[in-house]
């Protein structure tokens, strides 16, 4: 499971509204049986501001999204679903969310 796979998200109580996963644990970490995870929402769904460097957007599939840096989660990593796009070229992006997340910056 590559680090910033876009996997679909096959838990029922919560793929309605973070249809897809975004996988941002270190390849490194690939034998581990959990995985660390931010889900993306429907750039539309989210009704309330956004940090654009908190929440960047996305785009899969054609569709746009927002990246949910603050629902950052670990899941099981067999409760993945299948990947459907690859976000490398947004690492940028993803790590400083990531950044601002845990240290503010």
């Amino acid at each position: 499971m590559p680090q910033f796979a876009v996997h679909r998200n096959r838990n029922p109580a919560t793929k309605a509204r973070f249809p897809l996963l975004l996988d941002v644990q270190s390849d490194l970490l690939e034998p581990l049986a959990t995985r660390v995870v931010v889900p993306l929402a429907p750039a539309g769904a989210v009704a309330r501001a956004v940090m654009d460097t908190l929440t960047p957007s996305c785009r899969v599939d054609g569709k746009d999204y927002l990246v949910m840096t603050p629902q950052l989660a670990g899941i099981s990593a067999r409760d993945l679903g299948p990947a459907v796009a690859d976000l490398r070229g947004q690492r940028a992006a993803v790590l400083a969310a990531l950044d601002m997340l845990f240290t503010g910056i």
